[in-house]
């Protein structure tokens, strides 16, 4: 990919980018920015709780002082900074694709409605010029991928754009050790929100220390200042917010659950990108909800803590 003022541009995203009304004005004024993915949205939760979800996190954006872009594909179009109704959209129709990077230049030549992954997500906000991007959790290296060679495109991506990511590390149906390793290979910088500890997304630790932290969004905006100062590698920042120990899932369920889902899987024959969601959803039936509650706070402390970093910048 070349690099180009605004970010970074590939054919996959050559596109004309559509912004909504109010990033267009936050764009012109110079105000504070924070890219959100819509998969959350469209495969990530289950309705009607992913578009209550939704209104939730770009408030919590907006609370804390910056303007939310939520990233998606209408009728083709890449839009940053979804209308409510295209939110509406995307939440309740079942024709919704799920779009990494490599499926947007084809969506887009087929007019399709598409939900963006943090791959996808993350190069459509560095070619907008956005700064900060908050998930939920980051894909990574499967489980067994020494012998299925299954690895999220989210590690590539975020090997070669320049943005911050606020999530609660790696989700922890992943190989998180293997995702470390991987992450370190490709000269990304991971620092932990409040300890040197990576975060497991449903737990709050994942069981690997880690080299950084920062304590305040001070701090990591002037990790990102250092970056862009340095200007020798321009990779992603990844920012690990753990949640708090009394609000993660309760470890002895998740673990339980996990054994299972992963049998389950295997007995399915799941592979691929199906994988992620059919483990989310089978969390969310097995533990009778609970995990659905952990991942709503997941996703909005990112989205607060993203905000104030991307005010900090």
């Amino acid at each position: 990919m070349a690099r180009t003022g605004g970010g970074y541009r590939g054919l996959v995203i050559n596109h004309v980018i559509r912004f909504g009304p109010d990033v267009e004005a936050a764009r012109a004024e110079g105000a504070p920015i924070v890219a959100l993915e819509s998969t959350i949205i469209s495969h990530g939760l289950p309705r009607p709780a992913n578009l209550t979800v939704a209104k939730e996190i770009e408030a919590t954006v907006r609370a804390a002082g910056a303007v939310p872009a939520t990233i998606g594909m209408i009728g083709g179009e890449i839009v940053v900074g979804l209308r409510d109704d295209e939110i509406a959209h995307l939440a309740a129709s079942d024709d919704v694709v799920k779009l990494s990077v490599r499926d947007l230049a084809p969506a887009a030549a087929a007019g399709a409605d598409g939900a963006t992954t943090v791959a996808a997500t993350s190069a459509i906000a560095a070619r907008a010029g956005i700064a900060v991007f908050a998930t939920g959790g980051l894909g990574g290296v499967h489980r067994g991928a020494s012998s299925t060679f299954d690895e999220s495109a989210d590690l590539t991506a975020l090997s070669r754009l320049p943005i911050a990511i606020v999530c609660a590390g790696v989700k922890s149906i992943l190989d998180v050790g293997a995702t470390l390793e991987r992450l370190e290979t490709l000269g990304v910088s991971v620092v932990g929100y409040g300890t040197r500890r990576f975060p497991g997304f449903y737990l709050t630790d994942a069981g690997f220390d880690l080299d950084w932290s920062a304590a305040t969004p001070d701090e990591v905006a002037a990790i990102v200042r250092a970056a862009r100062a340095h200007d020798v590698h321009q990779g992603a920042l990844v920012v690990a917010n753990p949640l708090p120990p009394d609000e993660q899932l309760d470890p002895a369920l998740h673990d339980r659950v996990l054994a299972e889902g992963l049998a389950s899987l295997s007995r399915e024959g799941i592979t691929g990108k199906d994988v992620t969601p059919y483990l989310l959803s089978y969390f969310h039936h097995a533990t009778e909800g609970k995990s659905l509650d952990v991942n709503v706070r997941i996703i909005l402390r990112n989205a607060d803590l993203a905000a104030r970093i991307a005010a900090a910048l």
